[in-house]
């Protein structure tokens, strides 16, 4: 079921997150940090101009038609009219009513979409009645979850990346994943993995890179993000100090920073957050940094 004319009141309600038995009900301390604005929130609204056809509309926001058709019921017969206003979403996909109880995953599976990537473009904001689902541009039924870079990534094939954020081997405080909030005993998806580390320690790039953000980030903190080669970046939080700038290239094991507590970090004891994306229409979809530890 879509509901075309509802989005805009309804994005309050959009929200995401939960385990196998657990409601839609629950928050993230990183995910906050590290979502986009939530999809319903990005809709637009396009006024139709004479000689713009369905085709031509769906073309300019990049998108197919029949996800424009989802959104705006009058244009079942494919015609548009001039001067009328359409809904347009930010993705290709569908809106949908989650039923009261029902769990994250099986929203999800029920979608074929990855658990995490529904959560993050959904704003991983609590009690959703009303979501967000993407969907593949070739297929009404099917949702994506991968798809080319953005432009600011390094560009080359597909490449692997692997090294290690800090000097020497840190225990880790919280790992990637689901997981409970020790202080709010929330359920939550923690897009990184904490190593332990004491504050002032170096932070080192795990790959070479272009820096694309160095900064204040929300409960990140301070920030630095690299985008790699084949589509991937890795992103280092809660620094006490920043130690490089925007566009500046580094190679593996150059300074970024030192380790602090800045933002809102999850573990209690200072540790370096570290994450690894790779890219998406989506934006940046969170990976296990494990395999990518070395």
């Amino acid at each position: 079921m879509t509901f075309p004319y509802r989005l805009l009141l309804l994005c309050s309600l959009v929200g995401a997150v939960g385990l196998a038995s657990t409601p839609l009900n629950s928050s993230s301390v990183h995910a906050a940090a590290s979502c986009p604005t939530p999809a319903l929130s990005r809709f637009q609204r396009h006024k139709v101009a004479r000689g713009e056809t369905l085709e031509s509309i769906a073309q300019r926001y990049n998108l197919v038609p029949v996800t424009i058709i989802d959104m705006n019921p009058s244009l079942r017969n494919g015609k548009v009219t001039v001067g009328s206003e359409l809904q347009i979403p930010p993705y290709n996909g569908i809106v949908v009513e989650v039923p009261r109880g029902q769990t994250w995953r099986q929203v999800a599976e029920k979608y074929q979409v990855r658990a995490d990537t529904l959560f993050e473009i959904n704003g991983c904001q609590q009690d959703p009645r009303i979501v967000f689902v993407p969907r593949a541009s070739g297929s009404p039924n099917r949702p994506i979850t991968e798809s080319p870079a953005p432009a600011n990534t390094e560009s080359s094939s597909p490449v692997s990346i692997a090294g290690y954020p800090l000097q020497e081997q840190a225990s880790v405080a919280l790992p990637y994943g689901w997981q409970i909030n020790p202080t709010t005993g929330e359920v939550f998806f923690h897009s990184g993995v904490d190593l332990l580390a004491a504050v002032g320690s170096p932070v080192q790039a795990i790959a070479p890179g272009t820096i694309v953000f160095a900064g204040e980030q929300g409960t990140y903190g301070n920030l630095v993000i690299v985008n790699h080669s084949g589509g991937l970046q890795s992103r280092y939080a809660h620094l006490d100090s920043i130690k490089v700038t925007v566009g500046q290239k580094v190679n593996e094991g150059d300074l970024l920073g030192t380790v602090g507590t800045t933002g809102q970090p999850a573990a209690t004891q200072p540790h370096l957050h570290f994450e690894v994306r790779s890219s998406s229409d989506l934006g940046w979809v969170a990976e296990d940094p494990k395999s990518y530890l070395k």
